[in-house]
This record gives structure tokens, C-alpha cells and sequence, in this order.
């Protein structure tokens, strides 16, 4: 056998694991690129314009767009949030109860509330409500109605939300305190609660975000010019002018809330995932 015969020929190397992903990537780029100019150059930028951006019409929307709908949804929300969060904390604490009634309690509620969709819980309270309890008037009107409405919502998934920060909190931490001489109820709200809320501040901060669209059903429970949000404001201006640029208003009010709670939301969670390492 010959030298050249014994000679091993190079085997022919692929590409790398590193240069197969940087492929793999410029093709996606490339995708989405090639997918924006389809769309850039299909779409018809005059019709939506003509449809959506009147510039005219949405001047006629100011300042009334942020002084009435935009400042309605703020207090819907807000004060949905704040039943929702105490009853949230009621429910939670049931949920947690060594009692089994409240704990039975606590269970089906939570399972009937995030299983029913939020339209049908404001239609049973602008509606079955007022049946069920001829000539009783809930407080607050308009904004008591949507308040209980979104309260109610919002509870169920707050509930779990504050059950799951409660237990993430060390069982050490209440033993320290009954050691000290506090009480079970005492050490929940001093010790307990206050560590927990640490933990749930972004989910709950995402929460307020939820609510804040969920606002727009509001219009369910039928309202007077001066109680219209955000959407029903944008859908009866659309209706008025027979154009969209109402609609595309509104959308954007809710962005200029959404966006920076988004933003402080994303904050807040980086910071708790700093403070766990």
C-alpha cells in the first residue's frame, strides 16, 4: 500500500452552530423586512386616511376627549380597581381560612368570576340587579355601577394573585412574629401583608392595566353624555361624522395610560427579579 493510498483525505466542514443561527436570523430579518414592504406598497394609504386621520374631526374632539372620556375611564378604573383589591384581599384571606365554609366560599367565587366573561357581569348589574331589588340604587350612580362591575371581575383574579403572594412570603417571618407575642390576625396585616404586596406589585400593576380597557363596557349600563369614556365617547363621535378618525383618537388616549403603566409594570419586575438574586 502506497503512501498516497494510507494519505486520510480532510473531511469538508459544514457550517457552525453559530453561523447556522446568525443565518437563521438574517432569513427571519429578511422575512419581516420583505413582509413590511408587501404591506407598505399593498395597503391603501389614502382610503385609511380619508377613514381614520381627519385632521379636522379630531380637533373637534379637543379637549373634551381628555377632560371628559379620557378623565370617566381614569375614575372607572381607578375605583374599580380599589373594590376590586379589597375584596381581592377579603376573598384571599377566605381562601386561606382554616374555616372550610370560607374557604368553599372563596373557591367558587374565584372559579364563577374568572369563568364569566366581564360583558355579562355588567349586564347582570345595570339589569338583574334592579330586578332582583325593585327601587334599590347602588351608590355613586353610573360610577357605582361600573365600580361593583369591575370590583367584582377583578376580585377573582386579585384574590390569587395576593393568596400566591402571602404564601410566597417564608413561613419563618410568622413564626418571628408570634414569637414576639403578636397575634395571628396581627402578624398577617403587620408582617404578612406587607411582604406579600411587595412580591404582587407588578401583577397587580398589570391587573390596573386590564381594567382599564374593560372600562369601554361601561356603556352596558347606559350612560349620560357627561359619564361617556373613552370608547363609547370615540363610537358616538364615529357615528355623528360617519368617519373613524374618532375611533383612532380614542385608541391612542388609551395608549398615552397603557403604555407607561406597561412600562412601570416591566420596571417593577426587573427590580424584584434583581432583589431575589
Amino acid at each position: 500500500m502506497t503512501a498516497a493510498n494510507t494519505q486520510v483525505q480532510p473531511r469538508k466542514k459544514g457550517l457552525t452552530r453559530r453561523q447556522k443561527r446568525s443565518l437563521s436570523r438574517g432569513v427571519q430579518y429578511a422575512v419581516f423586512v420583505a413582509a413590511v414592504i408587501a404591506f407598505a406598497f399593498s395597503a391603501d394609504w389614502g382610503r385609511l386616511k380619508n377613514q381614520f386621520a381627519q385632521a379636522d374631526i379630531a380637533d373637534q374632539m379637543f379637549p373634551d376627549v381628555i377632560t371628559l372620556a379620557l378623565k370617566n375611564t381614569v375614575l372607572y378604573t381607578l375605583s374599580g380597581f380599589v373594590v376590586g383589591l379589597v375584596l381581592g384581599m377579603v376573598i384571599a384571606l377566605m381562601r386561606l381560612s382554616s374555616v372550610g365554609p370560607y374557604r368553599w366560599f372563596a373557591g367558587v367565587y374565584i372559579e364563577i368570576f374568572r369563568g364569566l366573561p366581564a360583558l355579562l357581569i355588567f349586564i347582570f348589574i345595570g339589569v338583574a340587579v334592579p330586578l332582583a331589588f325593585p327601587g334599590t340604587e347602588i351608590i355613586g350612580g353610573t360610577y357605582g355601577k361600573v365600580a361593583l362591575a369591575l370590583g367584582l371581575v377583578a376580585a377573582a383574579y386579585m384574590a390569587e394573585t395576593i393568596r400566591a403572594g402571602i404564601q410566597a412570603v417564608p413561613k419563618g417571618q410568622l413564626e418571628a412574629a408570634r414569637s414576639l407575642g403578636f397575634s395571628p390576625a396581627r402578624a398577617m396585616v403587620s408582617i404578612i401583608i406587607p411582604q406579600a404586596f411587595r412580591i404582587i406589585l407588578p401583577p397587580l400593576t398589570n391587573e390596573l392595566v386590564l381594567l382599564f380597557k374593560d372600562s369601554s363596557l361601561v356603556l352596558f349600563l347606559g350612560v349620560t353624555l357627561e359619564e361617556r369614556e373613552l370608547s363609547k365617547y370615540g363610537r358616538d363621535l364615529a357615528s355623528t361624522t360617519a368617519n373613524s378618525t374618532p375611533i383612532l383618537v380614542a385608541g391612542l388616549c388609551y395608549l398615552l395610560v397603557t403604555i407607561p403603566l406597561g412600562f412601570v409594570v416591566r420596571r417593577m419586575e426587573a427590580k424584584a427579579q434583581e432583589a431575589v438574586k
